[in-house]
């Protein structure tokens, strides 16, 4: 099945919440929204779902026109943020239900019930009632039910965020492998870039109604096509500081100049806005070459087993991340240091990116 978008929007009471979206999703792939909260994720699957009509444009399965098609000629699944179980039935039977509901013979439903649950790692769990099962046990339980109908098109919407955080990881290291056997087209909507990762697959890039860049995930990471989208794909968002290109050489700010990456270096002279992910700002002098910044705590931010520390550079307000929990006091000046090879370059009128920085072919994660 292939799905397509062409120039959809939709607008309620004069508020425009998906802006001319045209977006195709080839048969068997595995597709993210990634935006922040009120991107317009939501709105864009229950559109590709059916539950909603655009305003304009058209939604094509396989190049056939199903925009006035209801969702209940569609086939379709659809897990939410909320795991919705019946809370009377056993898990068998919520799995089963739609299957009931469609008239399968028996047999059927029964080989389609098992195998769900054995895929998800509840097969232990069926003659249970949903109340008896922790958080992560019910939303492997909704998802099965969803699943089961083997339907062409299935739609995420941020099914792991109301999981702790160990359960998170662990579903979602999951959930490539549940999907992979499918032919289904996958759309899965999330916040949090870490999570678009490491499912992989494609990355639509979602920012007030409009699809900002869609392509394969290590492309649109390594290769974000504006400020706006490295924003949305670094979390802490990429710290951003004015730049110039002269001679050969680079001044972010009011600092020194030193020598311009090799990437940089092919631009041409002037202004740019200097953009670089928070694991690349180090507080200890990294291996190799290394411009040393100073500045000053802000705040150190302790979260898991990660060191958010939040730097005042000249006007720059900047974000460095640490491995391990590490204590600064509150105004103390410290030294930073950044390797000028994982500058991003962006134009400063438009935005768009300019130079990005190079990297070994095959790499996922690091750029």
């Amino acid at each position: 099945m292939t799905l397509k978008l062409e120039n959809v929007s939709k607008v309620v009471t004069g508020e425009t919440h998906i802006d001319d979206v045209t977006l195709e999703c080839a048969p068997g792939s595995f597709n993210v929204l990634l935006g922040l909260t009120l991107a317009g994720k939501t709105t864009l699957m229950r559109l590709m779902a059916g539950l909603d009509r655009p305003t304009a444009g058209r939604v094509l399965v396989d190049g056939v026109d199903v925009t006035n098609v209801p969702v209940r000629r569609r086939n379709v699944a659809m897990v939410y943020q909320q795991f919705i179980n019946y809370p009377s039935m056993t898990c068998y039977d919520n799995i089963a239900s739609p299957l009931k509901l469609a008239r399968l013979e028996r047999a059927e439903i029964d080989r389609r019930v098992r195998r769900e649950a054995e895929r998800l790692h509840i097969e232990h769990l069926l003659d249970r009632l949903p109340a008896e099962l922790s958080g992560g046990q019910q939303q492997r339980l909704a998802m099965a039910r969803s699943l089961v109908r083997d339907a062409e098109l299935l739609l995420l919407d941020e099914p792991l965020v109301n999981l702790d955080y160990k359960l998170r990881e662990e579903l979602r290291a999951e959930m490539r492998e549940i999907f992979q056997e499918r032919d289904a087209v996958v759309v899965y909507a999330t916040t949090d870039p870490l999570e678009a990762l490491t499912l992989g697959g494609y990355t639509a890039v979602m920012h007030e109604g409009r699809l900002v860049q869609y392509g394969a995930t290590p492309e649109v990471y390594h290769n974000p096509g504006s400020i706006g989208v490295s924003q949305v794909f670094s979390d802490p968002p990429m710290n951003l500081i004015d730049g110039h290109l002269e001679d050969g050489h680079l001044r972010l700010g009011a600092d020194q100049p030193f020598a311009a990456p090799a990437h940089l270096r092919e631009l041409a002279p002037g202004g740019y806005r200097i953009g670089v992910r928070p694991p690349h700002i180090h507080v200890t002098p990294p291996h190799g070459e290394a411009v040393a910044l100073d500045g000053e705590v802000e705040v150190a931010e302790i979260a898991g087993s990660e060191t958010f520390i939040h730097l005042r550079h000249g006007d720059s307000a900047w974000v460095a991340q640490r491995e391990g929990v590490h204590r600064f006091d509150l105004g103390e000046r410290i030294n930073v240091y950044i390797d000028p090879a994982h500058l991003f370059a962006f134009d400063t009128g438009t935005g768009r990116l300019v130079a990005a920085p190079r990297r070994p072919s095959g790499t996922a994660e690091n750029g």
